[in-house]
């Protein structure tokens, strides 16, 4: 069956609502893992709210895709402001599609707020799955997940990021998140200081595009990758659950473990930082413990 006869049949059978909100999903990279449903939302919405309108364009010039509809920005900073007049306008029977520039709308994308006012205002809301960034990096990560987080982005504060990764120390399932290259490194060496070198971790980046990779490991030889080139793209790191028989370890577990290192004249930094990584422990918690374990034996 040919990709002209399954948009016949997505034509004919068109469940889409007009009078309604429409979130689509779009590639990530490559233009051919659009969907049918998707092509046919491009050429019929009456609106397309887009994360950014040439993107969209373009999208649909690569696909072939004639737009007859109006294309409307709608971004982080005026989607809340549009999203009452997108309701107005399905609630006058216009189809509205939403598209953002890669994956999912309203999944660290835009698209929540209209679907908030949407849904307070009785208007139907539908989804056109495809592709999305987390689930594809999780499956190629080749860390063990079971059930995953997604986090969104990470933050772009020190403070805050070790407060981030402070929360996973004791994390029994995967956690992905997304990341700008231009901080990855100072993202990973904070990982590998709190949350161990040992602690398995993945970077993909540029998801289905013709420079896709994925290097996974130890955190530690995730962020020596990362030091050694420059990394580009779109990313989402994932970061394997800790090992279920280190839950019971915790920094002040570990004190007289140090200190024997210590006393065979390891300086106390390094030795803390060996323990830590031989507990994937984090170096600072593991230094701090030993200082108070020698203050209260004052």
């Amino acid at each position: 069956m040919t990709v002209e006869s399954l948009l016949h049949r997505a034509q004919e059978q068109r469940p889409l609502p007009h009078g309604g909100i429409i979130l689509a999903a779009t590639p990530l990279g490559n233009p051919l893992d659009a969907s049918i449903r998707l092509l046919d939302a491009l050429a019929s919405a009456d609106i397309i709210a887009a994360e950014d309108t040439r993107r969209t364009r373009a999208l649909a010039d690569a696909l072939g895709v004639m737009i007859t509809g109006t294309v409307v920005s709608n971004f982080d900073h005026n989607e809340s402001d549009r999203a009452g007049h997108f309701v107005a306008e399905a609630q006058a029977g216009k189809r509205i599609l939403v598209v953002t520039d890669a994956g999912m709308p309203a999944v660290s994308d835009p698209g929540f707020p209209l679907v908030v006012a949407a849904r307070a205002a009785g208007v139907p809301v539908t989804c056109l799955p495809g592709p999305s960034a987390v689930p594809t990096a999780l499956a190629l990560s080749g860390v063990g997940m079971g059930h995953f987080t997604f986090l969104g982005f990470a933050p772009r504060k020190d403070g805050a990021r070790r407060e981030f990764f402070s929360n996973l120390l004791t994390a029994t399932t995967a956690t992905c998140f997304f990341e700008s290259p231009h901080r990855l490194q100072a993202t990973l060496d904070i990982a590998v200081e709190i949350l161990g070198a040992r602690r398995p971790v993945a970077v993909a980046r540029e998801l289905t595009k013709r420079f896709e990779e994925v290097r996974s490991g130890s955190a530690a030889e995730v962020a020596e990758w990362a030091h050694a080139k420059e990394v580009k793209g779109e990313i989402c790191v994932v970061i394997g659950a800790v090992d279920p028989e280190e839950l019971g370890v915790d920094s002040a577990d570990v004190v007289g473990e140090v200190e024997g290192l210590v006393a065979g004249g390891m300086r106390l930094k390094a030795a803390a930082g060996e323990i830590a990584k031989r507990h994937n422990l984090s170096k600072r918690e593991v230094y701090e413990a030993v200082l108070h374990a020698r203050e209260d034996s004052e």
